[in-house]
This record gives structure tokens, C-alpha cells and sequence, in this order.
């Protein structure tokens, strides 16, 4: 796959088309993209959201620092939490 992006959500395209180089200048930086999952579709009807911001250059790793900060605590906190069994 490479330099190629796979994004199954985008709307025109189906599921796995991939895109090539060229799709990353017609997103101007800044943008933020927003999805929210249907809540049928997620455990327990829990609401979730994905919202993406657009950067790069220096801002980009400021924010992949900052994103994998957010998943490191996620994971620990998940770790001491465990899922609590389905109530009868």
C-alpha cells in the first residue's frame, strides 16, 4: 500500500478504495472532520464520536504527541477497569 490512504467512511467511495497522493493538497490545513457512529451500532447505545483535524508540518507532530499521550491513558485507565458483566 505504501504512501496510499485507505478511509472506508468517505462518502463516494466504497469500502478499501484506496487514494492516491493527491487527495492530501485538496484538504486545506485546519479542517476538522466529524463523524458520529449510529448508536445502534455501538455497545450499550454509547454515543461515539470521531472528529479528525487536518495539519502538518510541526503542528502535525505536536498533535500525534498529544493524540498518543490520550491513547497511553486510555489504555491504563481501561487496563484497572474492566468490563463489568451484562446485568440479567
Amino acid at each position: 500500500m505504501g504512501d496510499e490512504a485507505v478511509f472506508p467512511q468517505a462518502s463516494g467511495h466504497e469500502p478499501g478504495e484506496e487514494y492516491g497522493l493527491e487527495w492530501r493538497s485538496t484538504i486545506p490545513s485546519g479542517t476538522i472532520l466529524a463523524y458520529n457512529l449510529n448508536d445502534s451500532e455501538t455497545p450499550g447505545g454509547l454515543k461515539v464520536r470521531f472528529k479528525i483535524r487536518v495539519v502538518s508540518g510541526p503542528e502535525a507532530g505536536r498533535w500525534d504527541a498529544r493524540q498518543a499521550e490520550a491513547i497511553k491513558e486510555l489504555l491504563q485507565w481501561a487496563s484497572r477497569h474492566p468490563p463489568r458483566p451484562p446485568r440479567a
